[in-house]
């Protein structure tokens, strides 16, 4: 938004940082990937919102022949499960989950319902009808999601009353301010809010000020992945869980092994494990897993709540170097996330060792917004592993030596309504109706490429120290 590094930014200096010293190393990042064999690690999800997951399938006891497999059981397995069987019910459709459905990033994320992609929201890019044309897209699939969970009768808990992007600084606030006078002019109906509007909704005093989207909006993760659960059995896809895939020969069929010795044989595969993609021998290049937290405070009474003075449930991520982002859920939790991030040598997806005080700066911060709540602990805190491209751009297409291994990737934080948007565009180009998604700019794209270790570690590492130095 401002002229000042945001985590937005984070990836892209790490790749400048990181990939410097890579002219004169180019052999030891070549043969990294070999020599640094990533482990496969699936923690458990003990977020607040895994409380609310669905029931577990059995796994997968059987070799199995199938039209298109899909690895991996969080929104955008799941949502491309849905719409290929809604489409093409002739089509036998399979989802492979290495843990449970929603124990990765779907089941721990934020729960702002944003929407355009991360590259481009609040964010000018010079090409202002592309922008309006990703809006109403993902505005459209909000109300997707309303009309689904409506007619299969699974409450997600979506609340369409808008996000906040708030600014900390008056240099944010007159670029935010330049931005919505251009999108306004280009048809998008984003606000621009001065200090007492934030404070009005939301009730801190420490924002300057905010831009607000009126058709962005939160739901409850654990729910929506019950949704496009149900959705996806009652179109007839089958689902296995504790069913982790560890190998993928490729062919004109391609041919999946499982980690106790079960094939499954398919003339498609789906590669939708996120933060995972890398531990399959894909992708590597394209994105990194980045560690997220968050936590929840337990339900706030009536006058709790209102020495807030959050008065409108409108979610609201701020404008720092590294983002907070704060919802408020219906039974009146507050949960708080973001805030500095952290990144495991080699792709780690482990619980990193400094969580502890990750949740205590989040604790700091959700005080310093709301002084009233000094005293009261946060609940349950979880972390999460984001899938984090160099440029902010996600991904989504088709690629292999047949042509037959689709992906979707890189949401940056965007995934809780791009997932499903990327569920229908997979549908469509394995259903090979590619062509009503050729202005689409993220279709069958790649990322900026990233280096691999010890290039990776260092520029992450590296970001982290220039990002101290910009506060």
């Amino acid at each position: 938004m401002a002229d000042q590094p945001t985590r937005r930014d984070f990836f892209k200096k790490a790749a400048t940082l990181g990939a410097a010293g890579i002219g004169g190393s180019l052999g030891i990042n070549a043969i990294a990937p070999s020599l640094l064999r990533e482990k496969p690690v699936f923690e458990e999800n003990r977020s607040f919102w895994a409380t609310a997951l669905p029931p577990q399938n059995p796994s997968l006891d059987r070799d199995l022949v199938t039209n298109v497999a899909i690895i991996g059981g969080g929104f955008l397995g799941l949502s491309a499960a849905y719409y290929l069987r809604k489409t093409w019910p002739e089509r036998e459709v399979v989802v492979l989950e290495a843990k449970r459905c929603g124990n990765g990033a779907s089941g721990r994320n934020g729960a702002m319902l944003l929407t355009m992609t991360d590259d481009r929201f609040m964010t000018w890019s010079g090409e202002p009808e592309l922008d309006k044309r990703i809006y109403e897209l993902t505005v459209d699939n909000i109300r997707r999601l309303g009309n689904l969970s409506a007619s299969a009768g699974v409450d997600a808990e979506i609340e369409q009353n808008g996000a906040l992007q708030v600014c900390n600084t008056k240099q944010d606030l007159e670029a935010g301010r330049d931005y919505i006078e251009k999108m306004r002019t280009h048809g998008l109906p984003l606000e621009f809010w001065n200090d007492e509007k934030v404070a009005e909704a939301v009730g801190t005093t420490v924002y300057h000020g905010g831009l607000f989207d009126p058709n962005s909006g939160q739901l409850h993760p654990g729910k929506l992945v019950n949704l496009f659960k149900v959705v996806a059995q009652r179109q007839g896809a089958k689902i296995h869980e504790s069913t982790t895939i560890t190998n993928i020969d490729e062919g004109e069929t391609l041919r999946l092994t499982t980690e106790d010795g079960k094939t499954v044989e398919a003339k498609a595969v789906v590669l939708a494990t996120n933060a995972y993609t890398a531990k399959l021998g894909y992708l590597r290049r394209a994105v990194a897993p980045l560690f997220d937290y968050v936590g929840i405070t337990a339900p706030l009474g009536t006058t709790e709540l209102a020495a807030t003075g959050w008065r409108r449930r409108i979610p609201f991520n701020d404008s720092r170097t590294e983002v907070f982002y704060l919802g408020l859920t219906k039974d009146n939790r507050i949960h708080i996330g973001g805030g500095p991030a952290d990144y495991e040598f080699n792709n780690g997806l482990e619980n990193p060792q400094g969580a502890a005080r990750r949740y205590d700066q989040l604790l700091r911060e959700l005080t310093r917004i709301y002084p009233s709540l000094a005293g009261a602990p946060l609940e349950i805190c979880w972390s999460g592993a984001v899938d984090m491209s160099l440029d902010r751009t996600a991904a989504v297409g088709r690629m292999g030596k047949h042509g037959n291994v689709y992906y979707g990737l890189g949401f940056s934080g965007h995934g809780l309504n791009l997932t499903s948007v990327f569920g229908r565009i997979l549908a469509d180009l394995i259903g090979e109706r590619d062509g009503q998604w050729d202005w689409f700019p993220y279709l069958n794209h790649m990322p900026l490429y990233m280096p691999n270790e010890p290039f990776r570690w260092l520029g992450v590492q590296a970001a982290l120290e220039y990002y101290k130095l910009s506060l």
